[in-house]
Parts: C-alpha cells; sequence; structure tokens
C-alpha cells in the first residue's frame, strides 16, 4: 500500500497546542479524538475516525495532571492497536517519571522501567521522546525509541538572542548535566564550568561550589529541566558572586512547579528559557523573565522522517528551517 496521505496525528489534553503547531507545520490537521472523564473520574477516549491500516503518531506530553496524562496515551494508544492502525508511535515531548530511573535506595521503585512497560503492553511501535533525563531509559524498551535534543535549537537561540555571546561561559549546575554543557561549549567554541551541589534532601540544595572562573563572563546555565527552580536560583546567585556579568537560564523542559516563578522573578537570572514540550502560556504572564523556545520543527520533521523511512540522526546537530 502507498504511505501518501496516511498519517494520522492525534493528541491528548496535555499538549493540544503543541500537537497543534506539529500539525500545521506538516500541512495537517489533527485528527478527531475525544478524550474526557467520567464523573468517578475515570478516562475515557473516543477515536473519532478510521486507523486502520494508517500511521499514526500520538502527541502527549507527561505534565500538569501526569498520572492522567500518561492514562489518556495508554488508552489511546491501545485503542488505535484494535481499530487495527498500521504502526503506533508515541511522541512524548517530556517522558513521565524519568526521573525515578534507577534504584539510588533501598526500595526504590524504577518507574521509568514500569512507564516503558506499559507503553510497549498499550500497542506503541515506536516512541519519540525529547532530552530525556537519563539516555538510558532508551534501554528499558524493546521498541525502537528516538531521543531527539534541544541542543541545536539552544545553540541557535544563545547565536541569535544573547547578545555578546562570544564573550560567554556556559555552565552545568550539577555534575550530571557536564556532558550536555561541554557539548553546547564545544559547538559554540565557548569555555564551561561546573557547579556541584549538595542536597540534604531531593528538590532541596543546601550548598553549590563553583568549579571554574566566569568573572566578566556572561554565564549561561544550561539544564534539561526546572522543576521548583530552586537550584538555577541558587546557582545563578553563587554565579553573580563569583563576579558573572549577568545570568542566563535555558532548559530543556520548564517544569515550573511550586513557587518556581516567584524563585525565577525573584532571582538574579536574566531570562529564563525553556521550551514548548511542556504548555508555558499561562506562565508568561506572571513571568516577564520567560522566553520560549518552540521545538515543534524538530517533532514535526521527526514524524515526517519516520513516516517516509529517512533517518532522523540530522535532527540530533541541526534545526529544521
Amino acid at each position: 500500500m502507498s504511505t501518501d496521505n496516511s498519517i494520522k496525528i492525534f493528541t491528548g489534553n496535555a499538549s493540544p497546542a503543541l500537537a497543534n503547531l506539529v500539525a500545521t507545520r506538516m500541512g495537517q490537521k489533527l485528527a478527531k479524538a475525544t478524550v474526557h472523564k467520567f464523573s468517578n473520574q475515570e478516562t475515557s477516549v473516543t477515536i473519532g475516525e478510521s486507523v486502520r491500516d494508517e500511521d499514526v503518531f500520538i502527541i502527549q506530553s507527561g505534565c500538569g495532571e501526569i498520572n492522567d496524562s500518561l492514562m489518556e496515551l495508554l488508552i489511546m494508544i491501545n485503542a488505535c492497536k484494535t481499530a487495527s492502525a498500521r504502526r503506533i508511535t508515541a511522541v512524548i515531548p517530556c517522558f513521565p517519571y524519568a526521573r525515578q530511573d534507577k534504584k539510588d535506595k533501598s526500595r526504590a521503585p524504577i518507574t521509568a522501567r514500569l512507564t516503558a512497560n506499559m507503553l510497549t503492553v498499550a500497542g506503541a511501535d515506536h516512541v519519540i521522546t525529547m532530552d530525556l533525563h537519563a539516555s538510558q531509559i532508551q534501554g528499558f524498551f524493546n521498541i525502537p525509541v528516538d531521543n531527539l535534543y534541544c541542543e541545536p535549537s539552544t545553540i541557535e537561540y544563545i547565536r541569535t538572542k544573547i547578545p555578546n555571546w562570544t564573550n560567554a561561559m556556559i555552565v552545568s549546575p550539577d555534575a550530571g548535566g557536564a556532558k550536555r554543557a561541554t557539548s553546547i561549549a564545544d559547538h559554540l567554541n565557548l569555555d564551561f564550568a561546573l557547579i556541584h551541589k549538595e542536597r540534604k534532601k531531593a528538590n532541596e540544595v543546601s550548598r553549590m561550589v563553583l568549579v571554574g572562573d566566569v568573572q566578566g563572563k556572561i554565564a549561561i546555565l544550561v539544564d534539561d529541566m526546572a522543576d521548583t527552580c530552586g537550584t538555577l536560583g541558587l546557582a545563578a546567585k553563587t554565579l553573580m558572586e563569583n563576579g558573572a556579568e549577568r545570568v542566563y537560564a535555558i532548559v530543556a523542559h520548564g517544569i515550573l512547579s511550586g513557587k518556581a516563578i516567584d524563585v525565577i522573578n525573584n532571582s538574579v537570572i536574566e531570562k529564563m528559557v525553556i521550551t514548548n514540550t511542556i504548555p508555558a502560556d499561562d506562565k508568561l504572564a506572571l513571568c516577564p523573565k520567560l522566553d520560549i523556545i518552540d521545538i515543534s520543527p524538530t517533532i514535526a520533521e521527526a514524524i515526517r522522517r519516520t513516516h517516509n523511512g529517512e533517518s532522523v540522526s540530522y535532527l540530533f546537530s541541526h534545526v529544521p528551517q
């Protein structure tokens, strides 16, 4: 059968704006699906058009009410599977439970592995995601996983939106993000610094030590996600105390939960840059420091290439024009 015009793009309630941008970029309309809750909070999904022998892509980020978002995605995958879709690709810009990826203490669950199992059992044939918290999560799946990167978009943003960026320094707010920071620094031919943080308990940082010299430099903090922003706020303060001229923060997934907006507004961060893997339009009005990078072109191009059987590795180092 010809593959022409047989892409169907669905979305749940987690990231409809991003799904619309992706569909528009591909010259398509979103396929019809109704996702709502019964009065007892059960999720109900109705696929509104035929998907028989079609190439189905379901865009749903792990954000907001994460358990609801995940359940919606699982039910939509299963509904399409039982409706005889040829292939089902789960497009998950922000992978849920990605931080629970290892047994770091006694009796700790590896929930990222459980999530991978659920997606596979529900009927997903392929997963497209962005900036996994740990790349090893790909190994939890027995199906192909394409882990796309925000790095090319980040590099483009630094070159076009940050004044005097050649006098900048890329800073990782923790040891875990050193690889990401060095990769960006190498592409831009800039120096890199590292902040060592000590945590007393999860989501609370006790003290920070800067490794590197940021005196008179523009410091650009890069990380994969910003949740309560406590780390970024403290890191920015540490950088300014060590003589940085000004501080920018660029993160892939702007979860921005709890008091995150207040922390950003009251911090020394000049601009807080996030991508739209997680909807943040409601936070723009509350936080004038916030800026958003649109990654829908990367996702749309990944979908097009997957559908046509082309390589997606081009997207690891280029932003689609």
